[in-house]
């Protein structure tokens, strides 16, 4: 790149190499002048009014791209269908989620990505819910002038991900069965918290709960439930109770006697530490602590969401969540 500095009043008719900023605190952020503004003589104050003595010409060689062609190119790369972009805008792109779901990131790729000198991509917590309209990406080079070969890397890590590197995977179609066990709650003696708790937590996703069966303490009328729910067309089957170490809580035995696969027993996320995850087929399977009754945000909140878009946890990914697992206020 060359540059060669031109004073503001000698810049009439010379072309903006990159946007330039207006800031009035309190009042107003954003652009004053985009790139490719041709200078007229009316811009002169307004230029020396925020700051600019000078205009930058710029020479951009073969191998460089000013900053918007390159955040423009690394967006393509990393964004999937599930978001759309925005205009570039100071050397920056937007990435927003299209539709409600939860947000896609290929993390090891984004290190590849943020590695390189030069390269910002910045995105919201992997795995969260996002709403319609929601951004929840940026995409940008760090200098005014970039070498394409930094860009080009970018292009090439995207290109051997098996997925978007940047996606937001909208929700599939559920219906939950509830398994509350307990012989206190079948017998009457107590009112049942998790069935109301847990409707509660689904509405907000437009999930539907078909059933709820009250099955008691015994190991085979458990085990007899979560197959029965699943027998009938539950995708996604949630035991309540008896998840503690306690010899007389039998929820794990009978979720491992009617699970396939067991992802987790354990999670390093607290509240919810207690919480289980398996699967029967394409039916997920929770075993829910206590905790997810009664606390506002649990491991169970932070699962929930990739469930609900058809995306499958491995333990790595659970055991990667203990960075940011103290939940509590």
């Amino acid at each position: 790149m060359k540059a060669r500095e031109v004073p503001v009043e000698q810049a009439i008719g010379m072309t903006l190499a990159h946007d330039m900023t207006r800031i009035v605190p309190g009042e107003f952020k954003g652009r004053a002048f985009a790139k490719g503004h041709i200078i007229t003589e009316a811009d002169i104050p307004l230029l020396l009014d925020i700051g600019k003595r000078h205009i930058y010409v710029l020479e951009i060689g073969p191998d460089e791209l000013h900053e918007n062609d390159g955040a423009l190119r690394m967006a393509h790369a990393v964004a999937g269908q599930g978001v759309s972009m925005s205009d570039v805008h100071e050397g920056k792109v937007i990435l927003k989620a299209k539709a409600d779901g939860v947000l896609w990131v290929d993390r090891d790729r984004l290190f590849q990505m943020n590695r390189i000198d030069d390269i910002s991509i910045a995105t919201r917590q992997p795995d969260s819910a996002v709403k319609a309209g929601m951004s929840v990406a940026g995409v940008r080079p760090i200098p005014l002038v970039v070498t394409k070969d930094k860009v080009e890397r970018v292009e090439q890590i995207a290109a051997e991900a098996p997925r978007p590197v940047i996606d937001v995977v909208p929700y599939q179609p559920h219906r939950v069965a509830l398994v509350t066990t307990g012989s206190e709650i079948k017998s009457g003696r107590i009112t049942d918290k998790a069935g109301p708790a847990l409707r509660e937590k689904f509405n907000a996703f437009g999930v539907e709960v078909i059933s709820q069966a009250f099955p008691g303490d015994d190991l085979p009328d458990i085990v007899a439930a979560i197959e029965a729910a699943c027998a009938d067309g539950a995708t996604l089957v949630c035991v309540t109770g008896g998840m503690s170490v306690d010899p007389d809580d039998r929820s794990p035995a009978a979720i491992r006697h009617s699970a396939a696969e067991v992802i987790t027993y354990g999670t390093p996320m607290l509240p919810g530490s207690m919480l289980m995850l398996a699967y029967r087929g394409e039916t997920a399977i929770f075993g829910l602590p206590g905790a997810v009754i009664y606390d506002k945000v649990t491991s169970f909140d932070l699962l929930l969401p990739r469930v609900l878009a058809g995306l499958r946890w491995s333990k790595d990914d659970i055991a990667r969540l203990g960075a940011g697992g103290w939940l509590n206020d």
